[in-house]
């Protein structure tokens, strides 16, 4: 992945990747992370958080990172519980 070389940007990522993760952790489907991304994404655009550069930048990596399962493999190397697994009843 490209680096941010913006410090809030960096931190609108991570906030973003770390919601998505407990989404999934709680049977969250693809469509949904999309749906909390594009929501987080569009609200960053409405208060010009950052700069359009970035802006965009920081679109097209969430994007690319809800989409590549390997961003969602736990610590032990699993796939998290989730949308990749099924849920015990």
């Amino acid at each position: 992945m490209t680096s941010f070389e913006n410090p809030k940007a960096i931190r609108h990522f991570q906030s973003i990747c770390d919601s998505c993760q407990d989404l999934v952790t709680h049977f969250h489907t693809p469509s949904d992370l999309k749906l909390f991304s594009e929501g987080y994404l569009q609200a960053l655009r409405n208060c010009s958080s950052l700069e359009p550069r970035d802006q965009e930048k920081l679109e097209r990596l969430i994007e690319r990172w809800i989409l590549d399962p390997s961003s969602f493999i736990d610590p032990e190397g699993g796939e998290k519980k989730g949308f990749f697994g099924k849920k015990s009843i």
